[in-house]
């Protein structure tokens, strides 16, 4: 059986970054969400959308952070804390800059490899980096320079059309993921290329 009972997707708050490379895996939670006729709604004391569901025959509960992205922590531990849940019970969705458009990769542990959102998570947790990872590719602008805007600015529509088929297939391989078997569901996922 799978640990994970909280699946947190990560991005910034406001309708101008709905869209936006940064809320990636937002996009991807409140997807999942959708396809299991869960309402994500406003709590206060996890400074988030919540919701609770069933993905193929898995209880878990759902969080996307209203806070701003290099926060997140704030609102990850508040639920975390709440219902007594380990790290490895987590998994946090987040854009990549590492992987391209189009594929997603799981993962469990490891460090934030600059990204905001994880890097306010691990203290948050206890310095606890044992949570799994769902890393949803965006590819990078080819410079340090230039990822600030690139991560907060919308990708191409054929951009738009990879990044959406790779979170339609960590959908799908979820429920491997969940029931317990990450290298069948790595193996699945990691196989996908969006053309």
């Amino acid at each position: 059986m799978s640990e994970i009972k909280l699946i947190v997707g990560l991005g910034n708050p406001g309708s101008e970054y709905r869209g936006t490379r940064h809320n990636a895996g937002a996009d991807f939670v409140e997807e999942l969400a959708r396809r299991n006729g869960a309402t994500l709604q406003s709590e206060s004391k996890f400074f988030g959308l919540t919701s609770r569901c069933t993905v193929a025959g898995h209880d878990v509960r759902l969080l996307v952070p209203t806070t701003f992205m290099n926060v997140s922590g704030q609102s990850v531990a508040a639920m975390a804390n709440f219902y007594k849940l380990e790290p490895q019970a987590l998994l946090i969705a987040h854009d990549e800059l590492d992987i391209a458009p189009g594929t997603a990769r799981f993962k469990q542990g490891g460090g934030h490899g600059g990204h905001n959102g994880l890097r306010d998570i691990v203290p948050a947790l206890g310095n606890s980096k044992d949570f799994y990872r769902l890393r949803i590719g965006i590819g990078h602008p080819g410079h340090a320079s230039k990822v600030s805007g690139y991560v907060l600015s919308k990708p191409s529509a054929q951009d738009r059309e990879r990044i959406d088929a790779s979170i339609d297939e960590a959908i799908r391989a979820l429920p491997l993921l969940l029931g317990g078997d990450a290298t069948k569901a790595m193996t699945q996922l990691h196989s996908f290329t969006a053309a």
